[in-house]
């Protein structure tokens, strides 16, 4: 498999193109066939880690469970809905986005204090919320407690050789999503945005930062069967 190598300027431009779209396609575009779903959500992280986590997958209702697992891990495949809250603009506008798919993995920390607020983004996507109005609605979401206070650090697995994570990105790298309440990039070194090396990648300063570590890209995982 051929991982895509951009450089944190590129990428940049390939976000800016996705925020010109300002309307939802229909959901159906979103919408995949439940096996094909669960195949790839099987992806995104090592088979020890898959082989025991909870599977979930997206319904017209929202994200529902298809297979109960043991170890505390939840994985599921986010839509462009998972984009960040407030920083950086360029990627606000990849709700609008029906081509993503980004298969992760949540750790069991993450899994409770940091999976519902992803799932509340869907939601208000799916009801035709616009970028701003699910800022406003995740914000106070947060501060009337009805999100959980993110008062450690987690993370979640996006291994997957599938991940298609936007128009111009593509596959990307394998990487580990580490979620870090406040961080900003200079805290782990200042390092370019779309760079081999760990980068802040959502909502600097935040509750809801995200700090993103490549790794090898031949640690990507294919589908089931695929040879890649």
């Amino acid at each position: 498999m051929r991982m895509l190598m951009i450089s944190g300027a590129t990428m940049m431009i390939a976000l800016g193109n996705a925020g010109g779209q300002t309307a939802y396609p229909p959901l159906q575009a979103y919408l995949m066939q439940r096996d094909t779903e669960i195949a790839m959500a099987e992806t995104a992280a090592p088979p020890n880690i898959v082989a025991g986590a909870t599977i979930k997958i997206l319904t017209r209702s929202g994200y529902q469970v298809v297979r109960e697992g043991q170890n505390g891990f939840v994985c599921e495949v986010m839509r462009g809905w998972s984009a960040p809250t407030y920083s950086p603009k360029e990627f606000l506008g990849f709700v609008y986005d029906a081509t993503i798919r980004a298969p992760i993995c949540f750790d069991p920390i993450a899994s409770r204090a940091v999976l519902p607020y992803y799932e509340l983004r869907s939601a208000l996507a799916m009801a035709g919320k616009t970028p701003d109005q699910i800022a406003t609605a995740v914000a106070s979401a947060y501060a009337a407690g009805r999100l959980p206070k993110r008062d450690a650090v987690s993370f979640a697995y996006m291994w997957s050789s599938e991940q298609h994570l936007g128009t111009g990105i593509g596959h990307w790298r394998p990487h580990i999503m580490v979620f870090a309440p406040y961080y900003d990039n200079a805290m782990v070194g200042g390092n370019e945005f779309g760079s081999p090396r760990p980068q802040l990648s959502d909502d600097a300063g935040t509750p809801f930062a995200v700090v993103v570590i490549p790794v090898d890209p031949s640690l990507a995982i294919p589908a089931k069967g695929d040879k890649r």
